[in-house]
């Protein structure tokens, strides 16, 4: 199995303005195709220092591939790194100094001489064609069988590059043989340390697939891993697996995958034609907006109602007067009349409300911060959950608009 180090360059991530998502990409699309990650590196806009990070990565692995620094402006310096770390020069790549040129003349841009640079390459390195963007990629390769692959650092141009253009070269040259597949289970309601009590002798006796349970706010993941001389052997191990889990974690699997929980929502609105609409006052319409972050989500879901305000809540939502005066704001009381309040102004068959103190002020001791009530209302009847979250204002939000979700599904599937 070949090694391969990840370098992600860039400035931006050391001072925390941006967030490195490349090197998980390729990481998991190495592994895939049984290629081994042995480290992932961040380094800044400075030549040598990313010079000097591919000489040490090339001392303990097969080969280095980065991310960013192939761009026209003076702090892209990928490629001089590259060329210093293998000893090497640059030269033009026509191909990619033609192609560059059509794209400006097309646009009716002027090309600037900063642009052509992105056409140079290591010599002797083989050119990756980027159809997302003019910065060619490529593979330089030492005297001593290793390599540096450098791809773009915008996503769109850095994906199908490295699907492409970097894996099929990887599979030809080290004849690649071994495929891991994961599967991943996503589950709500139980808590890690039930997850594993459920699960714990597969732990124990499991060598391929292997199982891992990834925690989150308010629900955990069981990933499923295989490795096998095929995808579909892989995929073929997993299956007995997967099927065991999904027994013995009945009722708490929303989805697989990619699969989200606002989309497992719609999923069984859309089954049992329901409509659903949503009342929140403290996490200010994440709830909405991530019930409409699925496609064609209109189906099934009819909008929203922000009351942060006790005025919206009455004038909007049929709120009264007395019961917050009585109960307050944040109480089970006023969170049944809110979601029953949304459901009949949106003329839908199920309203859910969220009301709550996210911080930092607000608290007292018979309401501390962190407390939320959730209301499902429906024809039948409300349901109503108490909850006590930790953390700051944003993370109080973000877990409240999770366990709101996990509320609703766990009532839409019954």
């Amino acid at each position: 199995m070949p090694s391969v180090e990840i370098l992600a360059v860039g400035t931006e991530m050391l001072l925390g303005q941006l967030v490195d998502t490349n090197s998980a990409f390729i990481a998991g699309k190495l592994a895939e195709n049984g290629v081994d990650v042995f480290a992932t590196h961040a380094v800044g806009d400075n030549r040598q220092r990313i010079a000097g990070t591919i000489r040490m990565a090339l001392e303990r692995a097969d080969g280095v591939i980065t991310t960013g620094g192939l761009g026209p402006t003076v702090d892209d310096l990928t490629k001089e790194a590259v060329c210093d770390a293998l000893g090497v020069d640059t030269e033009v790549h026509e191909p990619s100094m033609r192609a560059m040129e059509e794209v400006f003349v097309k646009s009716g841009r002027q090309m600037r001489e900063n642009n052509r640079k992105q056409a140079l390459i290591p010599r002797g390195a083989i050119a990756l064609d980027n159809r997302e963007g003019t910065a060619p990629g490529f593979i330089a390769t030492t005297g001593q069988g290793k390599f540096v692959a450098s791809v773009p650092g915008v996503p769109r141009e850095m994906k199908p590059m490295l699907t492409e253009g970097v894996l099929p070269w990887l599979q030809q040259r080290f004849r690649l043989t071994e495929h891991i597949r994961t599967r991943t289970l996503h589950t709500i309601g139980l808590a890690e340390s039930e997850i594993d009590h459920r699960i714990a002798d597969l732990f124990a006796s499991l060598e391929n697939p292997k199982i891992a349970v990834l925690a989150h706010q308010f629900r955990c993941d069981v990933k499923i891993m295989a490795k096998a001389a095929s995808a579909d052997a892989a995929i073929a191990l997993i299956a007995p697996v997967e099927h065991e889990l999904l027994r013995r974690l009945d009722g708490h699997v929303y989805g697989v995958d990619e699969e989200t929980l606002p989309f497992a929502i719609h999923v069984l609105l859309r089954q049992t034609h329901r409509m659903i609409a949503v009342a929140e006052s403290c996490t200010g319409g994440s709830v909405a907006a991530a019930l409409t972050s699925v496609p064609g989500s209109s189906k099934s879901f009819a909008g929203g109602i922000v009351s942060y305000s006790n005025e919206v809540k009455m004038q909007l939502l049929g709120v009264q007067r007395q019961d917050l005066d009585r109960f307050g704001a944040v109480s089970e009381e006023v969170a049944k009349q809110m979601a029953a309040g949304v459901r009949e102004h949106l003329g839908t068959g199920i309203g859910l409300a969220i009301t709550g103190i996210a911080g930092p002020s607000g608290g007292t001791h018979e309401k501390p911060i962190g407390l939320v009530w959730l209301a499902i209302s429906e024809a039948s009847g409300a349901r109503t959950r108490r909850l006590h979250l930790t953390g700051d204002r944003e993370g109080i939000q973000s877990r409240a608009t999770t366990a709101a979700l996990g509320f609703l599904w766990e009532r839409v599937r019954e």
